[in-house]
């Protein structure tokens, strides 16, 4: 049986027309977007901007100096050594020019890709942050993981470098007086002052031919004590040490304990303090990343709303 429907008849000239009943419009309506609607959180980028400018500036500040210092270097008839990668760490300029240049294009492009909701920008600087972040855990694992390898690189390959390459470059030179003078220390494996030895200008020969130099038996002035008067440093206070006997009398001229246990001793006597500092990095870290990530988000979300309107 055919289910019944009621029509409508419309009035006209041409007659009547049966017509079907219109279907009710649907109560359903899509939801209206504020016209000044946007899903990019100032706070987020703003912030981002700012400390990305801040280091951007620091950078800059360290290309700059290791420039100036290349330059001062070339100037004065020295020429760079780069043969291999204690040349690179023990070369100050150089040095700086490498981590400045780093931190002034990685900071360049989160300020750019911040500020101008640039993705490929944002995605290369969250990149190179997870890329740091990554090789740091990795590091510190594996100086836990191997730690007489650690402390055997320091004492042996390092240190022996360090020693020997301390008058090769003026800048290097002032680096580990500065060192000696602020720990207290002399030398930098455990042997401590006897590391002094291993230099060329310091050897304690058993002949004096051997070594003609006026340093001979000798140890640099920052090994020293430091003067509590604050009166001018007596730059031959270290001469002859090597030479003595009782250890008592080496002590009462020089400091005898080598750098690296003393900042080991530090770090030790400090852990907490050591431990706060390193997770606050790390957490710097992964909030800067966080928050490249988070506007990523709100760009690809802005970017779809467009794309309906």
């Amino acid at each position: 049986m055919m289910p019944q429907r009621d029509y409508y008849y419309q009035e006209g000239r041409q007659g009547s027309a049966a017509i079907a009943p219109q279907q009710p419009r649907s109560t359903r309506s899509r939801r209206r977007i504020p016209s000044g609607f946007t899903y990019i959180s100032g706070c987020v980028k703003y912030t981002m901007f700012f400390f990305n400018f801040l280091f951007w500036l620091s950078g800059l500040l360290l290309l700059g100096i290791g420039v100036y210092a290349a330059l001062d270097k070339w100037s004065s008839g020295e020429a760079f050594k780069l043969q291999n990668i204690f040349d690179v760490m023990f070369n100050i300029g150089f040095l700086l020019m490498i981590i400045g240049g780093i931190v002034f294009l990685v900071s360049f492009a989160g300020c750019i890709g911040a500020l101008r909701e640039n993705m490929f920008f944002l995605r290369f600087y969250s990149l190179c942050l997870l890329i740091f972040f990554l090789a740091e855990m990795t590091l510190l694992a594996l100086s836990f993981i191997y730690p007489n390898k650690l402390t055997e690189f320091l004492e042996t390959e390092l240190s022996e470098k360090l020693i020997q390459s301390y008058r090769d470059d003026l800048d290097f030179q002032n680096l580990i007086d500065l060192v000696q003078q602020d720990f207290e220390c002399c030398g930098i494996s455990s042997e401590g002052y006897r590391d002094w030895s291993k230099n060329e200008y310091f050897n304690c020969t058993e002949r004096k031919e051997d070594n003609p130099s006026v340093e001979r038996c000798g140890v640099p002035y920052s090994c020293c004590h430091a003067q509590p008067d604050g009166s001018l440093v007596n730059l031959m206070c270290g001469f002859e040490v090597q030479a003595l006997k009782d250890t008592s009398d080496v002590l009462m001229k020089i400091n005898i304990r080598g750098c690296i246990p003393t900042i080991q001793n530090l770090i030790e006597n400090n852990l907490y303090t050591v431990g706060g500092v390193a997770i606050g990095i790390a957490l710097s870290q992964l909030l800067v990343i966080w928050l490249s990530r988070t506007l990523e988000g709100q760009i690809e979300s802005q970017k779809s709303l467009w794309n309906v309107r």
